[in-house]
C-alpha cells in the first residue's frame, strides 16, 4: 500500500478501546483505572472544584464584604422616545399602560423613565423614578410628572406600619 492508494474513508472511524479483555491488550484486569480509590469505581466523576483533598480555593480565601442583592430596588426602564411614539397627546403614562400596551413586561414592579429622545406631546407621568433631562423635557412640554412608591413597596410599608403600631400603645 502507498500514500496515493489511501481513501479518504480510511481511518475515518477509530476502533473503541476494548477494556478489561486480558493482560495482552494493556488494559485488562484494572481497566486502566488503577488499584482502588473513588476513581476506579463506576460513577465517579471529577467535580471541577476538586483539588485533589487539598483545602480548596474557595475555602481558603475568606468571607468579605456585604452584597445588597436581595434588598436592592430593580427598575423597569423606558425612553421618553417610545413615549412619544406609543402615546397619544393628554394620555397617562404608567407601568399598568406600558404593560397593556406591550412595550414592557412587569418585571420589577417600578418604573423608570429616562431622557432619550424628544418629546412634543403633553403627557401625565406617574412614575416611581424619572431623570432630570427626562422631567425637563416633559415639563417643556407641557405635561406633568408624579413620582409615586410602587405597589410592592407600598405594602410592604403598610405591613411595617402595622407590626410597629401595637408595640407603641
Amino acid at each position: 500500500m502507498n500514500i496515493h492508494e489511501i481513501t479518504s474513508a480510511a481511518g475515518k472511524h477509530e476502533q473503541r478501546d476494548r477494556v478489561g479483555r486480558g493482560p495482552g491488550s494493556g488494559n485488562g484486569k484494572t481497566s486502566g483505572r488503577g488499584h482502588g480509590g473513588a476513581h476506579s469505581r463506576s460513577g465517579w466523576k471529577r467535580r471541577y472544584y476538586f483539588e485533589g483533598g487539598q483545602m480548596p480555593l474557595v475555602r481558603r480565601i475568606g468571607k468579605r464584604g456585604f452584597t445588597n442583592a436581595p434588598f436592592r430596588k430593580q427598575y423597569d426602564i423606558v425612553n421618553l422616545a417610545t413615549l412619544e411614539r406609543i402615546f397619544a397627546e393628554g394620555d397617562s403614562v404608567d407601568l399598568a399602560g406600558l404593560v397593556a400596551r406591550g412595550v414592557l413586561k412587569s418585571r420589577h414592579d417600578r418604573l423608570k423613565v429616562l431622557g432619550e429622545g424628544d418629546l412634543t406631546k403633553k403627557l401625565d407621568l406617574r412614575v416611581a423614578k424619572i431623570s432630570v433631562s427626562a422631567r425637563a423635557k416633559v415639563e417643556a412640554a407641557g405635561g406633568t410628572v408624579t413620582v409615586i412608591e410602587s405597589a410592592s413597596s407600598e405594602s410592604a410599608s403598610s405591613e411595617l406600619a402595622a407590626t410597629e403600631s401595637p408595640a407603641s400603645e
